[in-house]
């Protein structure tokens, strides 16, 4: 057995202090805000902001928790810094070597464990030393089991590691008593490690590689000094203290306000859609929805979230396909929009991502449609000095690094060329916990715009809640070191609202966050202009890098011991590429300047454009705001929105707190290709009434309703919604839109029953898993057809409509009747009757043609 002194060896003799949470002090230079010049059109923001904000200042410092004091940050970035410039000055990798061994920490630690070189070392690849060799060098050597791990491990911890070595070597042990593996690590986490190593080296090659992480995060750790002002750093502030920056209130294109101008958008984007793309950032862990497996246990990403009877993901693609469909009746021609998705390893994010795409024949869209590309996982840090947390030896914390890595991941994994060699210049950009993003016009009015008038980023935009973990929009106005403007539309991020003064208490009068829009990350991106923000070789290509270190990061070590500490790991934000689309003027501008900007917003009623799926609600929650339960209201909100405008008598939706303690009033569920816009949408609607309690649910894009009455469930499925599969030439299903769709109508059709169960305790409202006394459910096969005219449809039924077939029900004496008739060959494609679309002016009309 070993002795006391060979394991304590393979211990730190330097364990980590326990974390500790400080707040830094206000910098003692700030940027005073003054009054906002341009008029605001949104009606949420206040007209009195311009004597709130006259009264506030800004503050570029960071309020984090404060680092410790004992950690000499500017030596080590110092010391950093210059290996840096070293390493980039080398050719080779041999080169590389002979830099980092000249490095004392190298030295110092190499030269005490020269078994472990030889053993370990050794058999490493030249490029895989070079990663272990930037890990010492960057001062996370205890990641290879050198040193005790995080959480201030007190004697009884490290006698426990101790025997945990112990155990591990007796473990290794053969019944010869011949050792079967290697003493310190095995393959496998050490090939995970290189493979963790060589990512971060490479997608962060633009600011250094490990070491370049390291430096800014000790840049943003470290306690600010007023020396240090004049050499100012991307990393450490927004904006450096020698410029004029001022925020205003943007106005955008109101679309509330202004309807025709909305529509006229809307159109647009609907014709631009053949030019257009789809970008979905999938990487994150959505540690707070707590989604897991019910069968194996596994834990699962956001995007495998099931809402409404589908993926989250699904969500994404039938909205996207409701747009397209929308296309098709308007031109008559088949277009299928290229959807780029970037995954992460994370909860195995991106095998779960790709096992539903292969599994749902992805979408009906052929493969070549889809995109998948991989995020990088980066370390966890402290934040009292910067060290990696670790769970055990080799395996440091990871989690991904924030939605702004799509712009560089982009570029490197091809995705712009992708885009580029199907046809595309612009893409609208969403995140998949949005459910209620592609609500009427919102999407196609944001792309229309932005495609119209070659503008290189807009923002979707809507009323801000106070409280709520989502930043918001500013107009930037500063005056740059040159002496020239520059203006443009951009983003702050909750987690900085601390840094430049903005408050956030529904109490406060002088709260800021009240005055700006929310910036919901729904965004429309010019193409071209994305890839050279993302193919640039410095920090520009990380926007927005931040250290959020509000929150304690928890994890488990592999005694089973629980930690929890202070930490974050360096993120970046996407909507923050605005801040690289400025726009210079030679003189300061005061008025009319959006227009003329190379970004811009356009603004909508909150619950149609931001209601998220983030976080699971929890049994004392006092809101439901970020819940499934609280963004299922706001769909429902929006159907009565919709209904309502189409003469149909509707129960309204009260406030959240009156369901705290029970379901929504009403279930309406309607496939997004009745419309997309609810111009379109509001047409196959007319009359009637929805009872409060009744449970609609409509999966049909052909259909009309005229003067129904409904009172209980009703259900209409149609296996071919906006058409049908046929193999293309790799034998892939291609959904082909208008193509044998089924086809549903109602008119003066009064439907009753009990419908759902309201009490039953099994219910799960916004997974659309209730339970029923009754239910009139109608299936609609291929290019099935139903017709219900003049009868009352009361109690339990089920009607199943065959392929081919058109089924009447008519009303008889007593009841009704039901006819069931093959559809006539040449009715076969195009159905017995169809919606004809027509565009007048800037309004989709539509026509019923009846063959």
């Amino acid at each position: 057995m070993a002795s006391s002194s060979s394991i304590s060896s393979l211990l730190s003799p330097r364990p980590l202090s326990s974390p500790s949470l400080f707040f830094l002090s206000p910098r003692p230079h700030k940027l005073r805000l003054l009054t906002p010049h341009l008029p605001l059109s949104s009606p949420p923001l206040s007209s009195s902001s311009s004597s709130r904000i006259e009264k506030l200042s800004v503050s570029i410092a960071p309020v984090e928790q404060a680092p410790s004091p004992e950690f000499d940050f500017d030596g080590e970035i110092t010391r950093l810094d210059s290996l840096r410039s070293k390493l980039r000055g080398a050719e080779t990798l041999e080169e590389k070597v002979l830099v980092l061994d000249s490095e004392a920490r190298v030295r110092d630690f190499l030269g005490s464990r020269k078994g472990w070189v030889s053993r370990v070392l050794g058999k490493l690849e030249r490029s895989e030393v070079v990663l272990i060799k930037c890990l010492i060098a960057a001062g996370q050597e205890h990641v290879l089991g050198a040193v005790a791990e995080h959480g201030g491990l007190t004697e009884g911890g490290v006698l426990k590691r101790a025997m945990r070595v112990l155990g591990d070597m007796v473990e290794g042990w053969s019944l010869d008593g011949e050792r079967a593996r290697p003493e310190s690590g095995g393959d496998e986490e050490m090939r995970n490690l290189l493979k963790t190593l060589g990512e971060v080296e490479q997608f962060y090659d633009c600011i250094g590689g490990i070491i370049g992480y390291q430096i800014t995060v000790l840049e943003l750790l470290s306690p600010p000094k007023i020396e240090r002002q004049s050499d100012w750093s991307p990393h450490l502030y927004k904006y450096p203290a020698s410029e004029f920056v001022k925020f205003h209130v943007p106005s955008g294109h109101n679309l509330l306000d202004d309807a025709e101008y909305a529509s006229q958008a809307a159109l647009w984007g609907i014709e631009g859609l053949p030019e257009l793309g789809e970008i979905y950032p999938l990487g994150g862990a959505g540690d707070r929805l707590g989604l897991v497996d019910g069968g194996t246990g596994e834990c699962l990403p956001a995007a495998m979230l099931p809402y409404c009877g589908r993926t989250l993901l699904e969500g994404l693609i039938r909205d996207l396909q409701a747009r397209e469909y929308l296309y098709f009746k308007i031109y008559g021609k088949q277009c299928i929009t290229p959807v780029a998705i970037m995954t992460s390893s994370v909860k195995n994010n991106h095998e779960h991502i790709t096992a539903l795409c292969e599994r749902l024949g992805w979408f009906g869209r052929g493969q070549k449609n889809l995109h998948l590309f991989e995020q990088p996982l980066v370390p966890v840090v402290a934040a009292e000095d910067g060290q990696w947390i670790i769970n055990r030896p080799f395996c440091p914390l990871c989690k991904p690094g924030g939605h702004g890595a799509i712009w560089k991941l982009a570029f490197d994994k091809g995705v712009f060329q992708w885009f580029y060699n199907l046809g595309r210049k612009g893409a609208t950009v969403r995140q998949v916990s949005n459910v209620v993003a592609a609500t009427d016009l919102t999407l196609l009015a944001l792309s229309g715009i932005g495609l119209h008038h070659g503008k290189k980023l807009g923002f979707a935009s809507c009323q801000r809640n106070s409280g709520a973990t989502e930043g918001i929009n500013v107009l930037i106005e500063k005056q740059m070191l040159n002496g020239q403007w520059a203006y443009g539309l951009t983003c702050i991020e909750y987690t900085e609202f601390e840094k430049f003064g903005i408050t956030d208490s529904s109490a406060s009068h002088d709260s800021l966050q009240a005055e700006f829009p929310a910036n919901t990350n729904i965004l429309y991106v010019d193409l071209r202009s994305a890839e050279k923000v993302g193919s640039s070789h410095n920090s520009t290509c990380l926007p927005g890098m931040v250290l959020n270190l509000k929150k304690a990061v928890s994890f488990v070590d592999d005694l089973g011991m629980s930690h929890s500490l202070y930490g974050g790991r360096l993120e970046c934000t996407m909507q923050n590429i605005a801040d690289n689309f400025l726009s210079t003027y030679a003189s300061r501008c005061n008025k009319d300047i959006e227009s003329s900007l190379d970004t811009f917003m356009v603004y909508n009623e909150r619950k149609r454009v931001t209601s998220s799926a983030k976080r699971k609600r929890k049994p004392k929650d006092k809101s439901l705001h970020q819940t499934p339960d609280g963004s299922l209201l706001d769909v429902m909100r929006n159907a009565s929105d919709l209904l309502s405008q189409c003469d149909i008598a509707i129960p309204k939706i009260e406030e959240n707190i009156k369901y705290f303690n029970s379901g929504p009033p009403f279930i309406i569920l309607l496939h997004p290709a009745l419309g997309p816009v609810w111009e379109v949408a509001r047409q196959k609607f007319s009359g009637g009434s929805i009872s409060a309690g009744s449970e609609l649910q409509i999966e049909v894009a052909e259909f009309l309703w005229k003067d129904v009455q409904l009172n209980g469930s009703l259900t209409i499925v149609a296996e071919n919604v906006m058409g049908s599969m046929r193999e293309n030439e790799k034998g892939e299903p291609i959904l082909h839109y208008g193509h044998r769709c089924g086809r549903c109508k109602l008119q003066n059709v009064k439907v009753t029953n009990k419908g759902v169960n309201w009490m039953a305790d099994d219910n799960v409202y916004w997974k659309h898993v209730v339970q029923r006394f009754e239910n009139l459910k109608i299936v609609l096969q291929g290019n099935a057809e139903f017709e219900a005219t003049d009868v009352v449809l009361q109690g339990n039924h089920s009607f199943e409509v065959p392929n081919g077939y058109r089924m009447r029900i008519i009303s008889d004496n007593p009841g009704f009747a039901v006819k069931l008739d093959p559809i006539r060959e040449e009715m076969m494609d195009r159905g017995s009757w169809f919606w004809k679309y027509n565009i007048k002016g800037t309004h989709i009309h539509l026509e019923m043609v009846e063959l």
